[in-house]
């Protein structure tokens, strides 16, 4: 039977889960995905997320794919697996990818969000799944000069957990901005770059609301961009405040409809 690779672009609660990676014994995203799939297709098929997030992270934009039979329509399939799958995830989209097609490899850029309350009322239970309860003043100016140095080619050893060894720890960064909140009870930051390492995001915002507090020094930023450790960095932010927003492909990589 031909099968084709579909990729799905997924929402979900992370609070619930261990992360996005199956685990023996705790509950995952890609278990859940999995676990679904199988139901449908009659066998084990693997799922392969654009990114591994953490215990805790959220999603609105995530992408996953996985090789289907081609007698499932992307627009079926999403309402099959939707009707099986938890409250907590929800497929938004599914689409048609040419062979070959790796949404880890593939991608060209990820957008992350990271949401601070930074009012009493941050601290609210129905508030605090979703953003760090930080209430406190924080310079926007100081923030601002800290996401325009984040732009461009670093190597973020310095700033990202130590994982596997790897090639390299450099990452490009294309987009780097602190904006208020709409509702204007916290402020939010968003960051796109080509790749993104393990806590990077999190030990990003834990630096620089520390500068935007008085706490460290500007310069403290550049150090550690250019650090060979993490040592010197502020604890990572939580993890409950980070969303995976969008993963972006190249177009020729979506099969004609």
């Amino acid at each position: 039977m031909a099968a084709r690779p579909t990729l799905f672009l997924l929402q979900y609660d992370g609070g619930a889960f261990a992360g996005w990676q199956r685990q023996p014994a705790s509950r995952t995203v890609q278990g859940d995905l999995e676990d679904v799939l199988a139901r449908l297709l009659g066998r084990r098929t693997p799922v392969v997320g654009a990114g591994r997030t953490d215990a805790g992270v959220h999603a609105t934009g995530q992408a996953a794919a996985a090789t289907v039979p081609e007698r499932w329509q992307p627009r079926e399939l999403v309402r099959a697996m939707n009707a099986l799958l938890p409250s907590d995830i929800w497929i938004a989209s599914a689409h048609r990818m040419v062979a070959g097609f790796n949404p880890r490899r593939h991608a060209v850029e990820r957008t992350y969000c990271y949401r601070i309350g930074t009012n009493g009322a941050s601290r609210s239970p129905f508030r605090g799944r979703y953003e760090w309860a930080a209430p406190g003043k924080l310079d926007a100016a100081r923030l601002a000069a800290c996401a325009h140095a984040l732009l461009g080619v670093h190597s973020f050893l310095g700033l990202s957990a130590k994982g596997p060894e790897r090639e390299h720890y450099r990452c490009r960064v294309l987009e780097a901005l602190w904006m208020r909140r709409e509702d204007a009870e916290g402020l939010e930051f968003w960051i796109t770059a080509d790749r993104f390492l393990h806590h990077m995001v999190r030990f990003v915002v834990g630096v620089m609301t520390d500068i935007g507090r008085g706490r460290r020094p500007l310069a403290d930023l550049p150090r550690l961009l250019a650090a060979k450790d993490n040592h010197a960095a502020s604890p990572p932010a939580p993890a409950h405040g980070l969303f995976l927003v969008g993963v972006r492909y190249p177009a020729d990589l979506y099969a004609p409809a």
